[in-house]
């Protein structure tokens, strides 16, 4: 299967993921609670792993993240959107 990373991270929000959640005064397992009161699988491990840049995000992972830290997705993606201003 082949690897799937963007220039060479597997996500892209790992850092504003966890300024986001110690912004809130979260833990990691505060914010994998919250997560899975969504519906969505996650435990503190993965959550660790998305921040130290080692697992890849999905769509509705991001949507959630979002919703829980109250941040908008557009500044969840802001190092994104960094690397392609002109």
């Amino acid at each position: 299967m082949k690897k799937i990373e963007y220039n060479n991270n597997k996500n892209i929000i790992y850092k504003q993921l966890k300024a986001a959640r110690e912004n809130a005064k979260m833990s990691q397992s505060e914010l994998a609670a919250k997560m899975q009161v969504l519906n969505v699988n996650i435990d503190q491990q993965m959550i660790s792993r998305i921040e130290k840049n080692m697992r890849i995000v999905t769509d509705y992972e991001l949507a959630s993240f979002c919703k829980i830290l109250k941040i908008s997705e557009k500044d969840m993606l802001k190092d994104y959107d960094a690397g392609f201003t002109q």
